[in-house]
């Protein structure tokens, strides 16, 4: 059974087509320009293939698992075939499990209740809050932020090797969680040699691919990791949808993540009154509930068309607008571009720097009024790392929201660029641009702070 599909339209080095491309916004200046979408490490426009498919799909929709008429049957084929696109695409191991999730946070959320009750977690200050916070309290250590990949390595190395030589033999498991391509810098993890380290003291490994599977190839098996986790909305595919994939046994030996129909398999009443339950072991015990099968079709569609495109060219393109952006904002005067590893170090299309003398809302703000310009400003959920980066603790905001701070005062916050393969070069060359000018003759409008974010003033 299936649905038609929609072709993957690109040509050599050119940007694959997204939703949105041709929307036009106004300025405060006057007139109306093509909006330049940068902020892809938020969420990516959803691309015009997965859009298509999804669009084919809509009136053969049905309920999927155990429906006998024919539009459940093709759902649930579409659904569990979707399965089998996104573990190809991730390299995953044969008895590897893939749940759909709704996004990374709930894909580390999920495996943080399915971790055994004395397993110990180790994190670097440096991660998205979605894969910092929902570790067990009192069993997490966070370790500082490195300088250089060498220094992660050697850093994990020695919290592991600690922990090995203050613990009773028998002690219990371990994970490390760790970041692909940080959120904040760009920056490329040594995810395989952390691996290595992790499992050499008997560790467990997760992968935060949000950020690193929109950019680049993530194979399981090259990378060694136990599990992976992504979100749909950063991968090119509509918000609610994302996956977990990897080592099934401690996913089978945990208490449903979701109680409901689809992850029972049985079900029967106890002569006490009560409800006897037999779980599911398979990926349905934690898939509870009627389960989101175009969100599940939407991220396989992207992960075939990214497949289709060809990562050497998606690759060399994006490197060649990273180097471009950062070329330029070198040259502007009192920009820094805020960085972990060095200038040297590899990275995906996502760079934060701050203005000398500029409100980092502010800017955001006349980049967007003054240019059509989307960009992000404040912390990017990644407080600990920008706090670090910056120096020094930043003005009150509200949580992953822009600083409070009046229009005109230095912020100690940051601005996000970020981009890939739905970008045109012209929106990059445009943010350069728009860039050098605001920091060489200001906005040419007012701006106040209005719930917690600079708005053009009137």
């Amino acid at each position: 059974m299936s649905v038609p599909t929609a072709a993957c339209v690109q040509s050599v080095c050119a940007h694959l087509p997204v939703l949105g491309r041709d929307v036009t916004v106004p300025l405060v200046t006057g007139g109306e320009v093509a909006y330049a979408a940068l902020d892809y490490a938020a969420s990516a426009p959803a691309l015009q293939r997965v859009w298509d498919d999804v669009a084919a799909y809509a009136p053969y929709y049905g309920s999927v698992h155990r429906g006998a008429g024919y539009l459940s049957q093709l759902s649930t084929d579409l659904f569990e075939n979707a399965r089998r696109t996104v573990a190809g695409f991730l390299d995953c191991r044969s008895d590897d499990q893939l749940i759909f999730t709704r996004s990374t946070t709930d894909s580390l959320n999920l495996l943080a209740r399915a971790l055994p009750a004395d397993c110990q977690v180790f994190v670097f200050e440096t991660e998205h809050h979605a894969s910092l916070l929902p570790w067990p309290d009192g069993r997490v250590t966070c370790l500082d932020a490195p300088r250089t990949p060498r220094q992660a390595v050697e850093t994990l190395e020695r919290a592991l090797a600690g922990r090995t030589a203050t613990v009773q033999e028998g002690h219990g498991p371990a994970l490390v969680c760790v970041t692909g391509a940080s959120n904040v810098t760009g920056e490329l993890w040594p995810v395989r040699d952390l691996a290595a380290v992790a499992h050499a003291h008997g560790a467990r490994i997760v992968l935060d691919a949000a950020q690193l599977a929109p950019h680049h190839p993530v194979s399981v098996r090259d990378l060694d990791v136990d599990w992976v986790a992504f979100s749909g909305h950063k991968l090119y595919a509509p918000f609610g949808s994302g996956i977990l994939a990897g080592r099934a046994d401690w996913l089978r030996a945990a208490e449903p993540y979701l109680a409901g129909g689809g992850a029972s398999r049985k079900v029967t009443r106890r002569q006490d009154g009560g409800v006897a339950v037999e779980w599911h072991e398979s990926a349905a015990r934690h898939e509870a509930g009627s389960p989101n099968v175009i969100g599940a079709y939407a991220i396989a569609s992207a992960c075939k068309a990214l497949t289709e495109a060809g990562w050497d060219t998606l690759v060399a393109r994006e490197e060649r607008l990273v180097a471009e952006v950062r070329a330029g904002l070198a040259e502007i005067p009192g920009v820094r571009v805020l960085s972990l590893f060095g200038d040297d170090a590899p990275r995906v299309g996502v760079i934060s720097f701050v203005v000398e003398g500029w409100n980092s809302s502010h800017f955001a703000a006349a980049l967007s009024a003054e240019y059509g310009i989307g960009v992000r400003d404040g912390l990017f959920c990644a407080h600990p790392l920008v706090r670090t980066l910056l120096g020094s603790d930043p003005q009150p905001q509200g949580e992953c929201g822009a600083p409070e701070a009046a229009p005109g005062e230095r912020s100690l916050n940051a601005i996000r660029v970020s981009f890939g393969a739905g970008t045109p070069d012209e929106h990059v060359e445009r943010f350069v641009n728009a860039v050098r000018e605001l920091v060489a003759d200001g906005a040419k409008w007012t701006y106040r702070t209005e719930e917690g974010r600079c708005v053009p003033a009137v």
